[in-house]
């Protein structure tokens, strides 16, 4: 059975317009109920859209013949022959993708029938550990229940100034400094900065309003360097439009039109070829900003609120010592201890 998600755009606010069919036109109803439910709680398009794609994949595995189980036959079992048909392809996808796919099937199950997934002939829960997460304390037992792979610590690798410097030069507009600025010193997502609105920016208090995931909201300082380069955008450079967003294209047909993460990525493509810096990404820029604010000594919550984590776990990716930190520390004993000895002598 071959199935398709389409996106049908509905003004309701109660239906999902991401919507799972079979070949014939037939609405998958068990999948389309549950992403009708998630619309319901308020999720952002980009949200169901991932979730819907998740089930459309679990879908075309879960309807193979010789025949289409019903959806109360999963079990562990079954999602361990799931995960292995997965890793059998080549490439097999990333530990973190498997993972996300069975969370969205737990969902799912949870969604139709108010329980757990039955472990079946299969079980996965397991005893593990729990620390804090400043590592303070004794550690408590956790129980992990049900199947997922084992994820690789996640790396963080920053720009360097001098990347920084000439990936900066290499614009020419106020609009693509302020996008850029934007990211490297307030540490803005691609898609935070692509939603700010005019009436967002609080240029007299140096601060803006910020929707970050979840419709989550907070107010982020404006540095003085960025707060000159987005004045003159506004007065020099900004199409007369109505449109509210803050940024919009200069040129072109699209002129004075909403600019689309398609003409952000456009925009990052240009430059990278055009300064043979391969890794600059906004999301690269991000990093930057996080890895910089730890080597500076700010405090960890301040850092969750600035970069809007709602886990401490996720802010403390950045707590990692570069090799040019490690020298510096080392360098920095070893000054110390030959001060002791020779105050000693």
């Amino acid at each position: 059975m071959k199935l398709f998600l389409v996106y049908r755009p509905t003004v309701l606010a109660s239906a999902s317009p991401y919507r799972l069919l079979d070949e014939h036109g037939q609405e998958i109803a068990w999948a389309n109920a549950f992403l009708d439910a998630q619309r319901i709680r308020q999720l952002s398009l980009r949200s169901l859209r991932a979730y819907a794609y998740d089930l459309l994949h679990f879908a075309r595995w879960w309807s193979q013949p010789p025949l289409p189980l019903p959806l109360s036959e999963i079990d562990e079992a079954r999602l361990a022959d799931y995960v292995r048909s997965q890793l059998d392809q080549p490439p097999p996808p990333a530990p973190a993708t498997v993972n996300r796919r069975l969370t969205v099937i737990h969902c799912l199950y949870r969604f139709h029938y108010g329980r757990e997934i039955s472990p079946g002939q299969t079980h996965f829960q397991r005893p593990y550990p729990q620390r804090p997460p400043l590592g303070y304390g004794r550690p408590r037992r956790g129980v992990a229940r049900g199947l997922r792979l084992k994820q690789p610590r996640r790396a963080v690798v920053p720009l360097s100034g001098e990347q920084v410097a000439q990936f900066w030069r290499s614009f020419r507009t106020f609009r693509d400094l302020a996008l850029v600025g934007l990211m490297l010193l307030d540490g803005l997502r691609s898609c935070e900065v692509l939603a700010l609105q005019l009436a967002d920016l609080q240029l007299a208090e140096a601060q803006m309003r910020v929707r970050g995931k979840g419709n989550k909201q907070r107010i982020l300082p404006l540095p003085q360097e960025i707060r000159a380069v987005l004045e003159k955008y506004i007065d020099l450079e900004r199409p007369r439009t109505n449109a509210s967003s803050l940024f919009v294209c200069l040129k072109g047909r699209h002129r004075g039109l909403l600019l689309t993460p398609a003409g952000l990525r456009t925009l990052f493509r240009h430059h990278r070829r055009s300064t043979q810096i391969s890794e600059a990404n906004p999301h690269r820029f991000r990093h930057t900003f996080g890895t910089d604010m730890v080597r500076d000594g700010i405090s960890l919550p301040a850092l969750q609120h600035l970069m809007g984590h709602a886990q401490i776990h996720t802010t403390m990716l950045y707590v990692q010592l570069a090799p040019q930190d490690v020298w510096s520390q080392y360098r920095r004993a070893i000054e110390k201890r030959t001060a002791l000895d020779s105050s000693l002598n």
